[in-house]
């Protein structure tokens, strides 16, 4: 007896799913709980195993193919059954309003558009660029990197006749791939530089898509505010230095900004809560969401009831979590739950920036980098270590009062690191 699979809804946000590889091919044998297939959904890429044993008979989606959720994916059965006749059963017992919706998409053809018949137009020649000496020194050697110098040596092009693009007219890579002959005009002979325009389109990932939807809802919908708040750093670079001293767990600011997020949410929760429209959830626990960036995107998996961790348990999981985002092992488990969110940009040299909501949560912490700068301690202008944060609320559930009295809490606990230990 076949079995028809259909693509499964593998994530709470789910809406269709990108077949990223065929683990089988059709006529290979299949047994129950053996990897079928890898599937990549709107947060990662997820291993879907089969439900039953059999031969696959068909695959309906292939690879790199994007299907929604309960589109008919494979059928596993006997061999020698007659595919073609299962596939047709499969398609008169379709629910009626997913074949409508599906026809719906379909827009009815346009009526053809009268030929129209264009005179072309007059062809005007460019004038012909001028010629541009290549930036050299005082010593008459041209600037240019070392590929740059390498790549024009094997196709015989002089680099005197190269305009450079690269920082301070420096020769690039690009300039020797894009490089053309100037023909025409006067005087040495020199070569000019002709840009050409080029472009690629890449499909939106599952994972953009998402991201796209669900911001674009908080930024809309949640009526956002934002407060700002600086740091003195020096006691917490100190203490950072003597744990990573003694420790086995290397400590971040990462860490730290985590540890202490978390204490200051359990005296807030307030801030540690969650709009659903008719109601407003105010949590207990706290579970800190830290964003990731991966090359599709934005991932947060979370760190559960950090307020009760130690900051080596902190910093194993967030390396942990980090490294399972980028190889797009995350799970369910990993990613759902966040009552609070973190974006750190500091170690991009980002100094202070704004972060949108991530639903439901009321809040996000945009974490800028580590800056020395002139303080005044003592009536003393001394040099200081100083970071900024940024609280981005929804006006809907925090109000000002509560975002302010929050950071001052936060502030406390970075700046008398000691208490993140206790």
């Amino acid at each position: 007896m076949a079995e028809i699979i259909y693509m499964p809804k593998l994530s709470d946000t789910m809406t269709e799913g990108v077949v990223a590889e065929w683990s089988k091919n059709v006529g290979d044998t299949v047994a129950s709980g053996e990897l079928l297939a890898e599937i990549e959904t709107d947060k990662a890429t997820m291993e879907f195993e089969s439900f039953y044993d059999g031969v696959l008979l068909h695959i309906g989606v292939e690879k790199g193919q994007t299907a929604p959720v309960n589109t008919l994916l494979a059928v596993i059965g006997e061999e020698g059954e007659d595919v073609q006749k299962i596939l047709a059963e499969a398609e008169k017992h379709q629910p009626k309003e997913e074949v409508t919706e599906k026809k719906a998409e379909i827009p009815a053809p346009a009526p053809a558009p009268e030929p129209v018949v264009e005179k072309p137009a007059a062809v005007i020649p460019a004038p012909a660029p001028s010629p541009l000496p290549a930036l050299a020194d005082s010593n008459g050697r041209i600037f240019a990197s070392p590929l740059a110098k390498k790549m024009a040596n094997e196709r015989g092009i002089d680099l005197g006749n190269v305009i450079g693009t690269g920082e301070g007219g420096r020769i690039v890579r690009k300039d020797i791939e894009h490089y053309v002959p100037y023909v025409g005009g006067q005087g040495s002979g020199r070569r000019a530089y002709v840009g050409v325009e080029t472009f690629s389109d890449e499909p939106v990932s599952q994972m953009r898509k998402t991201i796209a939807k669900r911001l674009a809802e908080s930024k809309f919908t949640a009526p956002h505010f934002y407060l700002t708040i600086e740091l003195d750093m020096d006691a917490a670079i100190a203490t950072r230095k003597s744990m990573n001293e003694l420790g086995e767990v290397k400590i971040s600011f990462n860490d730290m900004v985590i540890k202490a997020c978390a204490l200051a949410l359990a005296e807030h929760p307030n801030v540690n809560s969650a709009w659903y429209g008719d109601f407003i959830r105010r949590n207990q626990h706290v579970h800190i969401g830290v964003a990731v960036a991966v090359d599709e995107g934005l991932l947060v998996p979370v760190i559960r009831f950090a307020d009760g961790k130690h900051l080596s348990e902190i910093g194993g999981e967030v390396r942990d979590l980090a490294q399972k985002a980028k190889d797009k092992k995350l799970q369910p488990a990993d990613w759902e739950g966040n009552t609070f969110t973190i974006s750190n940009l500091g170690m991009f040299g980002i100094e202070e920036f704004t972060a949108i909501v991530n639903p439901p949560d009321s809040c996000i912490m945009a974490v800028g980098g580590i800056r020395q700068v002139p303080v005044v301690k003592e009536g003393k202008i001394v040099p200081g270590n100083v970071m900024k944060v940024t609280l981005s609320c929804d006006h809907r559930v925090v109000d000002g009062a509560t975002g302010a009295a929050f950071l001052a809490t936060f502030k406390k606990y970075m700046e008398n690191p000691v208490a993140l230990l206790m």
